[in-house]
């Protein structure tokens, strides 16, 4: 029975070798995966059952187009924003916190701002310090006292305090290469559009617009012909070099730097007159910028708050807890 074995297997084992010689198949070789890529040969591409001749090197070129094609194209990098730079002077009063947030809110959604805050005061109050703290803003708080002689209903307020603003700029980029940006007066007690901080952040040197609320009339705004300030409509002296509000232009930020002598003045300057003397220092009314539709929208209103009655506010504390307003 084994020699019977023996012989079979001696017989079959010439043909097993031929059949391995013939079919290339190496006995230690694990049998291929099946994948659901079909594969074509690097000279042929089936289609539709048919066999079509490539030139060597087609396929790959092929794929790789489809795979540039696909690819979806490499993202520029935005340009930068210019930093707007709102200086705030601030003074210590019932509505004070509240202005604050009303402006803060505004703020809030402006991209790329920087919040320059100047109390009024010899020392940071403890008010503003938390209430900067929580605002989630980029700030400077800043602080300085406007002389007693100064505090006169007739007489300009927060020069010093605009002044203190105008001199931190300069200090922060006086050993630097500024980067673009905009520099823009933004009292406490006036509302702004969101609008406005779009127009303001292509200011090449001066920018204006017309403000609601002010001068006794509905509105005043510099008077536009073919893109030029021509002229002013106010409601008082219309003489002014720059008969324009605190809050109705905007200067950029490598004019301040360029012209470090600028600054609100005190002595020599007439009341109402603080604008005209600061922009005559740093432009002339040929190159002003007009702004809002060519001085036709209005996007700044000088608001004011109301005074507050605090008759029935009792002289002596009567509350059990201490409630910051």
């Amino acid at each position: 029975m084994k020699s019977a074995l023996c012989s079979r297997f001696f017989i079959l084992l010439p043909w097993i070798l031929i059949v391995i010689i013939m079919l290339d198949v190496d006995p230690r070789r694990p049998a291929p995966q099946l994948t659901s890529r079909p594969y074509f040969s690097p000279h042929t591409v089936g289609c539709g059952g048919s066999r079509v001749p490539l030139r060597r090197g087609s396929l790959g070129r092929d794929t790789a187009e489809k795979r540039n094609e696909s690819r979806p194209p490499p993202l520029q990098p935005e340009p930068r924003l210019p930093t707007i730079y709102a200086i705030t002077p601030t003074y210590s009063r019932p509505v004070q916190k509240a202005e604050l947030t009303r402006l803060a809110n505004t703020f809030r959604q402006v991209a790329q701002l920087h919040w320059i805050l100047v109390e009024d005061r010899a020392t940071r109050s403890e008010l503003v310090s938390s209430f900067l703290a929580r605002a989630g803003l980029p700030n400077t708080h800043l602080h300085v006292p406007t002389p007693r002689r100064y505090k006169r209903p007739w007489l300009p307020r927060a020069t010093e305090q605009r002044n203190a603003g105008l001199a931190w700029l300069r200090q922060r980029h006086q050993h630097q290469s500024a980067q673009p940006g905009v520099l823009f007066f933004a009292d406490d007690d006036n509302t702004y559009s969101l609008e406005l901080f779009q127009e303001m952040r292509t200011t090449r040197k001066v920018s204006v617009w017309p403000v609601g609320l002010v001068g006794g009339r509905r509105y005043e705004r510099p008077l536009v012909k073919n893109g030029k300030v021509v002229g002013w409509y106010t409601g008082w002296r219309e003489d002014r070099p720059f008969a324009i509000d605190m809050a109705g232009f905007a200067v950029s930020l490598q004019v301040i730097l360029s012209n470090p002598k600028a600054v609100f003045k005190r002595r020599g300057s007439q009341p109402g007159m603080q604008e005209s003397d600061f922009l005559k220092q740093i432009t002339t009314v040929e190159e002003l910028e007009p702004k809002a539709s060519n001085c036709t929208k209005v996007l700044v209103w000088h608001t004011r708050t109301e005074k507050v009655n605090l008759a029935n506010e009792p002289k002596s504390h009567l509350d059990t807890v201490n409630i910051e307003v």
